[in-house]
């Protein structure tokens, strides 16, 4: 019997990387960006990894709820369900309309309709397990949460059994500050029969936050040299991580965005300072704030006067060194998918957790 999984709205492949790595086969990728599902196809291939099973659906999740579905899934998920394997979905729909920083539309919004659609497709598909990821904003904003908390009932209704948690990347040891909500759902048939606790911090490095209970440096004056601290866990730092990844070798070092406007704004913004809603100049011995590259928010380069690039994101988004985005592809596209992504360690970890589970 083998773990497959279904996945969807999945971008460049972050989520899948990490389930992938942990012993899971994606069988089944459905992203309707384009240049998205190319980029996938490509990494995918510069890192020696298969095509999955039944191929990239470039189309909307609701099409898979339509009348004019072609059954493509229908007949996927039953062929894995015949040969005896485990099947699980995962996917995170699209949050700005949840994001506080978003637009705040909710259930009604564009991509917040999205998310019902998503638990739509699995009461009606019924894999044997799913994931839901999504941002903070619908857990903790009261209207957002009573939608996430509908969509939960029926879930439940449907015969699943559930366990969610907000995660921070940090406990799972991703250089980053970003909270998601992670709902993590079993045929109750096959949790009866499952003797053991679902554990979310099995594999959290630094659990329950307590990776912010170090004394982290605080602004430094752009340019200035700095001592290492011998402190701090390093491995939780943006330095840390750009070594690692040995960022000024990467294929997409150069893919950053030049002003317009200069070189002026970039020299006057102390190394450190988040502060702003805009320009947030990332500090060499902390961690980057949320990798949200999109709504004007636009982070610097910790020592040098530019934006950072498209492979300072990867890092910081815990990447491994030979993930690479095609040169082909815009830098729009590039920095959407990468803020979009699930980090890499972080999706390893709730990987590594689920399979543990299902193990028996």
């Amino acid at each position: 019997m083998s773990n497959v999984i279904f996945s969807f709205f999945s971008g460049s492949g972050f989520l899948d990387l990490g389930f992938e790595k942990a012993g899971f086969e994606i069988v089944f990728v459905n992203e309707i960006e384009n240049q998205f599902i190319k980029a996938y196809d490509f990494s995918r291939k510069k890192m020696g990894h298969s095509e999955p099973k039944y191929g990239y659906q470039a189309n909307s999740i609701e099409d898979y709820l339509s009348n004019q579905d072609d059954g493509y899934l229908h007949e996927s998920v039953r062929n894995e369900n015949l040969a005896g394997n485990l099947v699980g979905f995962i996917g995170g729909p699209p949050c700005p309309d949840f994001s506080v920083g978003g637009k705040n539309a909710g259930r009604t919004g564009e991509n917040g309709k999205l998310s019902r659609s998503y638990v739509e497709c699995i009461k009606k598909y019924k894999p044997d397990w799913f994931v839901f990821e999504n941002v903070k904003g619908l857990w903790r904003t009261k209207k957002h949460r009573e939608f996430y908390d509908e969509l939960k009932k029926e879930l439940l209704e449907s015969g699943y059994e559930l366990n969610d948690r907000l995660i921070n990347s940090l406990e799972f040891g991703v250089p980053q500050d970003r909270d998601r909500v992670i709902l993590f759902g079993i045929k109750r048939e096959l949790y009866k029969n499952i003797d053991k606790k679902f554990c979310w911090d099995s594999y959290m490095k630094y659990p329950n936050k307590s990776a912010f209970s170090y004394e982290w440096p605080d602004k430094s004056p752009f340019g200035q040299e700095l001592e290492v601290p011998s402190t701090l866990p390093l491995e939780l730092t943006v330095d840390y991580w750009f070594n690692k990844n040995k960022v000024n070798q990467h294929p997409n070092k150069d893919h950053h965005f030049t002003p317009r406007a200069g070189l002026a704004k970039f020299l006057v913004i102390d190394e450190g300072d988040t502060s702003k809603k805009s320009y947030k100049r990332l500090h060499r011995y902390r961690y980057s704030p949320t990798a949200a590259y999109g709504n004007n928010e636009v982070h610097l380069h910790p020592t040098k006067p530019r934006r950072i690039s498209a492979a300072e994101a990867m890092a910081i988004q815990s990447l491994p060194s030979d993930f690479e985005l095609p040169s082909s592809m815009t830098l729009s596209a590039m920095f959407k998918t990468i803020g979009n992504g699930v980090p890499y360690l972080f999706s390893y970890g709730i990987a590594k957790t689920i399979k543990d589970y299902l193990k028996d």
